[in-house]
């Protein structure tokens, strides 16, 4: 057959047709047409080089177009890439018995799924089975989903207008040291006080059926906000007070991108359920959720269904194998740590050179920089903010910027765990420069 001579449509068609018939869902969409990419950088139609300082939606962690990646895709779409549901294959077993050997005790039982979303559905659903309870806590920053139970526990966006969520949820605040709102004599944020107080009111609230807390180990859409070591153990208490169980949602944290295989292994604590999406496919649609034999024995007896179209399918399955073996045969949680040392380093330099940048945080190659336009008052601009991610794109480097309410502008950093030190300060040197630039027109 001989090849396709149809030429591709122009600039001004493509966007036209894609005002004409997509559906916008979440903000504007950025005006370059993505060509094709490959470890850090995205190419567009028209030539451009873009340094992706987002590893896609906060998921590419080994890079675009991963050379083993390709290859496993290929293999396994020829043999093997979809089954009904309650068929199983080799990757699936593989890939539920490699993520328990990845885990500390009792975590050992794993369904495999597409999204975050998902998994956080499926974790409350079976918590909600489990307990025989429907009452839902989580972080008033917290994004775990746009699907009714994730969208329900989610108060960092999308809530308004779409009637009722589900009954129950109720939210906590955010330990937040950038911002404190509990203070001890110094000043400094006084988490356990804040967590008394949380707590206080969620038995105020609560009709006696607490099922479960889902929270995030480091919030991401809510600003890159890490809670203080210590947190995380008390927290658990106060479920284990109230025959809670503890939902950890590693969406964006697990799988080496902290410089740990698991965020929640700084604390010490084991959740009853993980929750991991965006960084096990490594770009493409897998997500899990991780329990105690103990959790699944009681969900199963109480007919736990999740039955869905892509529960368990091997081409993505594989997918997994192959990241987890990347992560470990490069040790990939070693180079984030070492990374994230580089970066934290090359972000204060940063701050040292504009008043503007109001605070640093995050953990190995997921890190925040808050933008304000006072120090002191930390009062923030989201025209700020807007104007810096502007200017990035124009010199070439993707960045995302989370605006809040009552927060300032706050870059979420997240290059692949296969950049090297020389992209990253590249990334360093154009954001230096986009804030300079943008703060010489304030």
């Amino acid at each position: 057959m001989a090849a396709s001579t149809t030429a591709l449509p122009s600039t001004e068609t493509f966007w036209a047709d894609a005002e004409r018939h997509l559906v916008r869902y979440g903000g504007e969409f950025t005006r370059e047409i993505i060509d094709r990419a490959a470890g850090s950088f995205l190419f567009t139609a028209d030539g451009r080089k873009i340094l992706d300082f987002t590893s896609g939606q906060m998921s590419a962690i080994l890079g675009h177009s991963h050379p083993e990646i390709v290859a496993t895709v290929q293999r396994q779409v020829a043999t093997l890439d979809h089954l009904y549901s309650g068929m199983l294959s080799r990757p699936v077993v593989d890939l539920a018995r490699r993520l328990a050997d990845t885990l500390p005790a009792p975590m050992e039982k794993a369904l495999l799924l597409t999204t975050g979303a998902e998994s956080n559905e499926a974790a409350i659903r079976m918590a909600k089975l489990v307990t025989g309870r429907h009452e839902i806590v989580s972080f008033a920053r917290s994004w775990h989903g746009m699907t009714q139970a994730a969208a329900s526990a989610t108060y960092s966006a999308g809530r308004k207008g779409y009637g009722p969520g589900a009954p129950g949820n109720f939210a906590i605040p955010v330990p937040n040291v950038y911002r404190p709102d509990f203070t001890a004599a110094d000043g400094s944020l006084d988490w356990r006080r804040q967590l008394d107080f949380a707590f206080d009111l969620i038995d105020a609230q609560s009709t006696g059926s607490l099922a479960a807390c889902l929270v995030e180990p480091i919030l991401s859409s809510g600003g890159i906000i890490e809670p203080p070591a210590g947190y995380f153990a008390a927290l658990q208490d106060k479920c284990k007070e109230r025959g809670m169980l503890l939902i950890l949602d590693e969406a964006q944290t697990g799988l080496c991108r902290t410089g740990t295989w698991y965020a929640f292994e700084r604390d010490g604590v084991v959740p009853d359920i993980l929750t991991l999406s965006k960084t096990l496919g490594a770009g493409l649609p897998l997500a899990a959720v991780v329990t105690s034999a103990e959790i699944e024995q009681e969900a199963y007896e109480r007919g736990f269904l999740f039955f869905t179209t892509h529960v368990a399918d091997p081409l993505v399955a594989a997918v997994g194998n192959t990241v987890l073996d990347v992560l470990t045969d490069d040790k990939l949680d070693e180079r984030a740590r070492s990374l994230g040392v580089f970066l934290r380093q090359g972000l204060a330099d940063i701050a040292g050179r504009h008043e503007v940048v109001g605070d640093i945080r995050g953990r190995g190659l997921l890190a925040g920089l808050e933008l304000v336009v006072d120090r002191e008052t930390k009062q923030s601009s989201d025209e700020l903010g807007a104007r810096v991610t502007r200017r990035c794109l124009q010199l070439g480097l993707h960045m995302n910027i989370v605006q809040l309410p009552g927060m300032g502008g706050v870059f979420r950093i997240a290059p692949p765990l296969t950049a090297t030190e020389d992209e990253l300060s590249l990334g360093l040197t154009i954001l230096d420069e986009a804030i300079g630039d943008a703060c010489a027109v304030l």
